[in-house]
């Protein structure tokens, strides 16, 4: 059942409840207005008759002058005997049961056991209340004591007049009832459809994107409501997914582009290396040294394609960092590895992030300085400023039309073909600062060398751990 068949009928069933509830009700009020206003008409004509005013027997109208239900066993629409007179009856019973016709309609009603125990025994003014069904009509009948042995006064009143009226009403209460949950199934309906009818382009589009895999598609849903910002989200999501695919994409085509080259190089010496024994010494030590540098080659770049991979994933809980500790950390490995002198200078800035993404791209930056700058001696410098990590070195600078693109993956400046890497370092540390709020960037010196650093967004800084100026150790 559809969402929008639920709410029309939500809404038919709804109406049909109210309507149902206000029915009932309004029938029962009726009714027991009606039975009110009768129990005071027969307690009026009770005291009149006491009082020997027998006039009020013809007080009231008669009946209608038309047999609508045929209970004198005439046919419907002929005149009624019943109407020919007052409405009301009055007889009076002794104590032994006798009944004696005072006035008004001549009827004969029985008298029951409670009837004949007032009429003996009852106290001056006690009552008793009951309707009488004579198949000719119904009566209500109220009988009073008269006291002191004088028996019991009945004063009945026809109220078929009233039980036609109530029935009219139960009808019409019937009949409104139906016709209000009809209309409210027809609103109910229409509301739904304007409610759901940008859910159900929603609904399309995600089934259109689930059935051809095509995520590159535009919500056709506007609003700021519930479905509004829904379908706004929806937009959001598929333009992420279709960005990260397109990402995804690019790096495996990149990836096997670079791969080809030391693929393709360790294929050609291994099948050189079928002829082993026909080469000279020199030339195996060529060989072996090849393969060798190619094998070191292929293992760095699948390290840098995981540490790539790894700089994009988020599941690394985001925890206080302070930059210096793992600023340290990284400097530490590349001292180790170059035997370069590295000093650091920070301001004890701490963020909120990633801690395992930003010592990568620290220790990125770190190897790339040294490897541009292999033959240097001069310090490279690390500096941390309000949240910005910077590494500054000696080297020969990077060109201005190469400036644009070092943070591209795999790519290579025409200086930096010769050495080592596979041009995934800077972009990594790219992603970690794209991934922390922030940005890369990278300058020339006025002094030469260059400087490569990355920032994290602004709301990200945390109060420094320790105040005062920065702090410099190599």
């Amino acid at each position: 059942m559809s969402l929008r068949t639920r709410l029309a009928l939500a809404f038919a069933l709804v109406a049909a409840v109210v309507a149902g509830l206000v029915g009932v009700l309004s029938y029962h009020s009726a009714g027991e207005r009606t039975t009110d206003e009768t129990d005071r008409s027969l307690a009026s004509a009770t005291t009149a008759l006491i009082r020997g005013q027998t006039a009020v027997l013809s007080a009231l109208p008669p009946s209608p002058p038309v047999d609508r239900d045929g209970l004198d066993g005439d046919e419907p629409g002929r005149p009624d005997p019943r109407a020919e007179g007052p409405t009301l009856t009055a007889l009076r019973v002794a104590p032994d049961g006798a009944v004696t016709f005072v006035g008004g309609r001549r009827v004969t009603l029985p008298v029951d056991e409670p009837t004949r125990l007032l009429a003996s025994s009852g106290a001056a003014g006690q009552t008793s209340t009951t309707e009488i069904d004579l198949g000719r009509g119904a009566y209500r009948v109220l009988t009073t004591a008269l006291g002191s042995g004088r028996g019991a006064l009945q004063v009945a009143i026809d109220i078929d007049q009233s039980r036609r009226v109530l029935a009219g009403l139960a009808a019409e209460v019937a009949l409104i009832s139906v016709a209000v949950t009809a209309v409210a199934a027809g609103v109910g309906w229409w509301l739904a459809r304007r409610i759901t009818r940008r859910l159900v382009r929603l609904t399309a589009t995600a089934e259109e994107i689930a059935d051809h895999g095509q995520i590159d598609v535009a919500v056709p849903v506007a609003g700021r409501d519930e479905v509004g910002r829904l379908a706004g989200s929806f937009t959001t999501m598929l333009a992420r997914l279709a960005a990260a695919r397109d990402a995804q994409d690019r790096l495996v085509q990149d990836a096997a582009h670079e791969l080809r080259t030391p693929l393709t190089s360790l294929r050609t010496n291994t099948s050189v290396l079928r002829r082993l024994a026909e080469l000279s010494p020199e030339a195996q030590d060529r060989l072996v040294a090849d393969v060798q540098g190619e094998t070191r080659e292929l293992s760095h770049l699948v390290d840098e394609l995981v540490e790539l991979a790894l700089s994009r994933q988020s599941e690394e809980p985001e925890e206080d960092v302070a930059l210096a500790e793992v600023a340290d950390r990284a400097a530490e490995r590349v001292r180790r590895r170059s035997g370069r002198r590295i000093t650091l200078e920070d301001d004890g800035s701490r963020v909120r992030g990633r801690r395992g993404a930003l010592e990568r791209a620290i220790g990125n930056l770190l190897e790339n300085a040294v490897k541009f700058d292999a033959d240097g001696t001069a310090d490279v410098f690390l500096r941390i400023r309000r949240g910005t990590t910077t590494v500054t070195d000696q080297g020969p600078g990077i060109a201005p039309g190469d400036a644009a693109r070092v943070f591209d993956r795999f790519y290579r400046a025409d200086s930096a073909r010769g050495l080592p890497g596979s041009g995934l370092g800077l972009a990594i540390v790219h992603d970690v600062a794209e991934g922390h709020g922030g940005s890369a960037f990278v300058s020339t010196p006025s002094g030469g060398g260059t400087t490569v650093g990355f920032s994290v967004a602004a709301d990200r800084v945390l109060p420094a751990a320790r105040a005062g100026g920065a702090a410099s150790r190599a």
